[in-house]
């Protein structure tokens, strides 16, 4: 009935309104997720150093192995005799399916099955332990009776402001986030010295994440801007190898046609470029096509901006989403950042993670570092791109098997990416799999974007806020009312977290409506 060759399964042909007959299905299809799920997970034992972690892997296998299936027509059957419809299924795949099985069997008053045993509650509910665990390793413990962490990525102004830091640990944040691609370590050390003053402070404990910056390009310079510096769709920009000053570039053959130029911080990605393939520029906010190669670099056309026109600014971010860019995910700065990460920080972020190579890189790097750490450094995945989507398992068991480990969906660079209609579908697969390995995940990037920055939140993020909580937490980015958006996170998270656990509806008695008689 179900084949592991296939990545279906088909089972609509079968009279699933009989209850032997869909007893007879579910117990096939738990002994085909046993073995295939058993396959993968002897495939990644050996990968495996984190006792605690050995667990959640197998449990990660046996939902790769269930996800193999299309079950929609498992789950409508199962709905009418009252048992689970395995919606939850991703925290404890065979104990959710053993239940059912056994719950099923005493519906149908048979013994004819060899039934596997019904689960104990501990042995049910031991997914959810598990990813408590992990969540606390990673990110501490719980704080102010909510669930959800909140991670605030600290402003520079943090490294002078104590009374700044202190109020953001009061107003609910968990954890701090220095982004290592900007500032100096001085300033970085000054904002960590006012993070462990306001813990002892406030009785609050918080985590502290270094973000490493990773290959990501930038723009360099801009050249031959007219007065607006703005760009329309329709203009043309010239991507420029090398670094030149504006007096060069005027001399240069596509100069002198006055197009606005920029230059790149990697300039050999430029290499791997093609005719017809997507260039986004400060996070999607400009979108362009190349239109022709040269020796100097890559002629692109705008295919998106403002309608009023898009100012092309340095250091903005530049992604190619349709080029597959074979860049180390550590530089050398990194590396330098590392000395100081492990001496200062509980966890490191770890930019554009694509395969397990780059989990072996910085494990390498770590290991001849770790010797100044009494604890080992949390790592925080990076999820930016659709490579590291379709390798998140093998990711996830690479690092998680050796150190405390979790992932955040970093929406930014993962929006222009994957294209942004995909992004909602790909953040709920990274939820499933990340709860089914019991490792936590962080919702990043735009998060109360509008409040953060300008005091005023819109209905939208508001929405967007709410659906954060089916994450172990949530960060805020930069601006000036980001202590106030903290509140209101806190706030929100922690009205959301009666009302829903994961994606559980929690069915608690709605005040907002009461019953009345209406005769």
């Amino acid at each position: 009935m179900f084949s592991l060759q296939s990545n279906t399964t088909d089972i609509k042909t079968i009279d699933l309104k009989n209850p032997e007959v869909l007893l007879a299905t579910l117990q096939e299809l738990r002994q085909s997720i046993y073995q295939q799920g058993e396959e993968i997970f002897q495939r990644w034992e050996p990968l495996i150093k984190r006792r605690s972690f050995r667990k959640s892997a197998q449990n990660l296998a046996y939902y790769l192995a269930l996800q193999s299936h299309d079950l929609r027509p498992l789950q409508a059957a199962l709905i009418p005799w009252g048992l689970s419809s395995l919606g939850r299924i991703e925290a404890r795949v065979l104990p959710n399916l053993d239940a059912a099985i056994a719950t099923l069997a005493a519906i149908c008053q048979t013994e004819s099955y060899p039934l596997p045993p019904r689960p104990s509650i501990q042995s049910f509910l031991e997914g959810h332990r598990l990813l408590r665990r992990h969540t606390q390793d990673v990110l501490g413990k719980p704080w102010n009776n909510r669930w959800v962490r909140i991670m605030v990525t600290l402003p520079k102004s943090a490294a002078s402001s104590y009374e700044y830091v202190r109020s953001l640990l009061q107003q609910g944040t968990n954890c701090v986030r220095i982004n290592c691609a900007h500032d100096t370590p001085e300033l970085w050390e000054a904002m960590i010295h006012h993070v462990h003053r306001a813990e002892g402070e406030t009785g609050q404990p918080c985590k502290i994440m270094m973000d490493l910056a990773g290959p990501k390009p930038r723009i360099e310079q801009t050249i031959n801007f007219c007065e607006s510096d703005r760009l329309f769709p329709g203009d043309y920009l010239f991507l420029r190898r090398d670094l030149l000053g504006a007096e060069s570039a005027n001399n240069s053959s596509f100069g002198d046609t006055g197009y606005p130029q920029l230059t790149c911080t990697i300039p050999e990605v430029l290499d791997s470029l093609k005719i017809g393939a997507n260039v986004w520029i400060d996070n999607g906010r400009i979108g362009a096509c190349v239109e022709s190669l040269s020796g100097e670099g890559v002629l692109v056309k705008v295919t998106h901006a403002s309608h009023k026109g898009s100012k092309l600014l340095p250091d903005k971010g530049i992604n190619f989403p349709d080029t597959l860019l074979n860049l180390c995910p550590l530089t050398e700065k990194d590396k330098q950042d590392l000395d100081f990460i492990v001496s200062h920080a509980d966890i490191v972020g770890y930019s554009f993670v694509q395969n397990t190579s780059d989990i072996d890189l910085l494990e390498q790097e770590l290991q001849t570092r770790q010797i100044k750490r009494s604890n080992p450094l949390a790592i925080i995945a990076k999820i930016e791109t659709p490579q590291a989507i379709q390798n998140l398992p093998e990711l996830i068991v690479h690092a998680a098997g050796k150190y405390p480990f979790g992932v955040m969906i970093a929406r930014g660079d993962l929006a222009v990416e994957i294209g942004y209609q995909r992004l909602a579908e790909m953040q709920e697969e990274i939820l499933w799999l990340c709860e089914a390995a019991h490792v936590p995940v962080i919702w990043a990037t735009q998060v109360l974007e509008k409040l953060v920055k300008q005091g005023i939140p819109s209905r939208a993020e508001m929405t967007d806020t709410a659906m954060s909580e089916k994450a172990e937490c949530v960060m805020l980015n930069k601006g000036r009312y980001q202590g106030e958006a903290v509140r209101i996170l806190d706030d929100i998270l922690k009205r959301i977290q009666e009302h829903q656990l994961k994606k559980m509806p929690q069915l608690r008695a709605l005040y907002s409506w009461k019953y009345y008689d209406r005769s």
